[in-house]
């Protein structure tokens, strides 16, 4: 009877122990989770070599939409900032039958400053990558919405033609806050693409960073 307490004590003893240390192991991710995204990047540009490019900040896709309309504020900074280090500033709208909806005043085009329109990905049939060219391009920072639409098919476009890519965090939306966050998990995980880490300027890839993060030199 003894030596029989003695090892249900001993069972008892290692099932706490076993216990103690499952609690203190920290939580396995839900297979269906989000896995962490890394913090957006400090980033500085060549402004010889950069380009910002704007896309969708129009009446029909920001305006409904307080998210991105939220943005505009961030957006309109960077656009002062490439502007102030001779940086080109290129835009976007979408298409709809009554025409290009035009881009909201805060964040206005202004003369010479090229507009393409056209659906999601900004370089199919209009003539973006050559304007890129002809300003010599091969850094683009991309601000706009949606951040799972324009802004995803827009980057992932870039990189397969040879452009580096910043996205400013704080310049992109989408009607859905879930699409943003799987839209900044995505632009780092393209397969191809791959820049899971952030790493700052990843050749040919996305880098996240935040509009107060981004200098042009």
């Amino acid at each position: 009877m003894i030596q029989k307490r003695i090892a249900c004590a001993a069972v008892s003893a290692l099932l706490l122990a076993t216990l103690a240390a499952c609690s203190s192991m920290p939580a396995a991710p839900a297979a269906n989770s989000i896995p962490e995204i890394p913090a957006p990047a400090q980033v500085s540009l060549s402004a010889a070599t950069t380009a910002l490019l704007v896309l969708d900040i129009n009446s029909a896709v920001c305006q409904p939409n307080p998210a991105c309309m939220s943005t505009v504020p961030a957006v309109a900074a960077l656009i002062a900032k490439a502007r102030a280090a001779n940086v080109p500033v290129l835009y976007s709208t979408t298409v709809s039958p009554s025409g290009p909806p035009p881009t909201l005043a805060q964040v206005a085009p202004q003369a010479g400053e090229p507009v393409v329109s056209t659906r999601a990905n900004k370089f199919t049939g209009t003539n973006l990558e050559e304007l890129l060219k002809q300003k010599k391009a091969e850094t683009l920072v991309i601000v706009g919405s949606a951040a799972n639409g324009a802004v995803m098919y827009t980057s992932f476009h870039a990189n397969t033609r040879g452009f580096t890519v910043v996205v400013a965090e704080d310049g992109i939306s989408s009607p859905t806050p879930i699409n943003t966050v799987l839209a900044r998990y995505q632009l780092l995980n393209q397969p191809g693409f791959i820049n899971a880490a952030n790493t700052p300027l990843a050749d040919k890839k996305v880098t996240l960073s935040r509009g107060d993060l981004i200098t042009f030199k």
